[in-house]
């Protein structure tokens, strides 16, 4: 008992003095797919994770469709396994939810379980697809968490599972689509001190990076067989630099000179939905911003 009071006068005294340790975020990156994640935000959940804070990717979808030779139950499970992996390497933890790939629907029932998985994590940052990407599943992750960014603190929306007393801010991860509406990146991360360990992570995707994908968008190169090698052809398919709207936003956050020095950035935009964060709380929220990662 005493040695619980002498512990929490010392907290206090700590806290007064601002040496007390802030609190871990908790950033929540959702994907209809299991690779998803890790493609749109590899490079940022590695920066979050190398400065403390706590990073989970969900995938909507177990992913079953996505090969050429292997399907259901058998590459779900090979599926599950690769994101294991990936999380092992960026330092996170992972999910896949037991919905169909290429059969994703926004339902009430799959609503209420991204609700679920929202509150749980006690997220304080969301990020997912924008409604207008050219996958149905991705188009409708999108539809999905934006039904869910209100009703996270709504106590009896899937009142098994505690509301959240602060809503989250939502973003989206950058896209190329125009119609109906461009991405507008809000924020860009300057990811070049981790762009290795982004493809390394993709690399842990074998049965996406190195035959479906090449399979499905028929890539002429020819998938090298060492491992090295392997991940040096990944990242000349999957490091590519900013684009112009992407580095007028890393100038904004870094300045033009450390700008100009991001060879590799990941842009996310501000949904309208959930909480809206002033400058500061952005830079709260994202605190590798304005500090140089090359």
């Amino acid at each position: 008992m005493k040695t619980r009071i002498f512990t929490l006068i010392l907290s206090c005294f700590l806290f007064q003095l601002g040496l007390a340790q802030e609190k871990p975020l908790r950033i929540l990156m959702i994907g209809a797919h299991p690779d998803d994640c890790d493609i749109k935000s590899g490079g940022t959940a590695a920066l979050f994770s190398q400065l403390g804070h706590e990073v989970k990717f969900l995938s909507i979808t177990n992913g079953d469709a996505g090969h050429m030779e292997m399907g259901g139950g058998m590459l779900a499970v090979r599926r599950n396994a690769e994101t294991q992996e990936v999380a092992r390497r960026l330092g996170i933890t992972y999910e896949v939810l037991d919905n169909h790939d290429g059969e994703l629907m926004p339902t009430l029932e799959i609503r209420k379980d991204v609700i679920r998985k929202i509150r749980e994590w006690e997220a304080d940052v969301v990020i997912s697809h924008r409604t207008n990407d050219y996958h149905p599943d991705h188009r409708y992750t999108g539809v999905l968490v934006q039904d869910a960014a209100f009703m996270v603190g709504v106590p009896n929306i899937a009142a098994d599972t505690p509301p959240l007393r602060k809503n989250p801010v939502f973003l989206y991860y950058q896209d190329h689509f125009e119609k109906p509406n461009p991405f507008s990146p809000d924020i860009a991360i300057d990811i070049t001190s981790v762009i290795d360990q982004k493809i390394y992570a993709l690399d842990a995707h074998v049965s996406q990076f190195y035959e479906w994908l090449p399979w499905i968008s028929n890539d002429p190169d020819e998938i090298p067989e060492g491992k090295e090698e392997r991940i040096q052809w990944l990242k000349s398919k999957r490091a590519l630099a900013p684009n112009p709207s992407v580095r007028a936003a890393l100038e904004q956050w870094y300045g033009s000179e450390a700008a100009d020095k991001a060879q590799f950035a990941e842009a996310f935009e501000i949904c309208e939905y959930g909480s809206q964060p002033s400058e500061s709380e952005i830079k709260r929220l994202f605190p590798m911003l304005g500090k140089s990662n090359n």
